[in-house]
C-alpha cells in the first residue's frame, strides 16, 4: 500500500508527441496498469486483471474482460 492509502503507486505519467496524457500505475503483486486520456477526449484504461476500458468521449464505449469477452455501448467510435 502507497502512501497515498490507495492500492498502488503510481511509476510514471506525461504527454505524448500527440498530446495524450499517459499515468502509469504499480499495483504490487497484482501487476501493473496504465492510462491515456486523450486530447479528442477519448480515454483508454489497460488494468492490472487484464481488462481494458476505452470511452470514446462521444457515447461509446467498449470493455474487454480479463478472459477476452467484449462488451460495447452504443455511440460513434472514433
Amino acid at each position: 500500500m502507497s502512501s497515498n492509502g490507495k492500492d498502488y503507486t503510481y511509476t510514471g505519467h506525461g504527454t505524448n508527441d500527440q498530446g495524450n496524457h499517459y499515468c502509469s500505475r504499480d499495483y504490487g503483486s497484482s501487476g501493473s496498469g496504465y492510462h491515456y486520456s486523450n486530447t479528442d477526449g477519448s480515454y483508454y484504461y489497460s488494468n492490472p486483471n487484464g481488462s481494458t476500458y476505452y470511452n470514446s468521449g462521444t457515447g461509446y464505449s467498449q470493455y474487454t474482460t480479463p478472459s477476452g469477452d467484449t462488451h460495447k455501448s452504443n455511440g460513434s467510435s472514433k
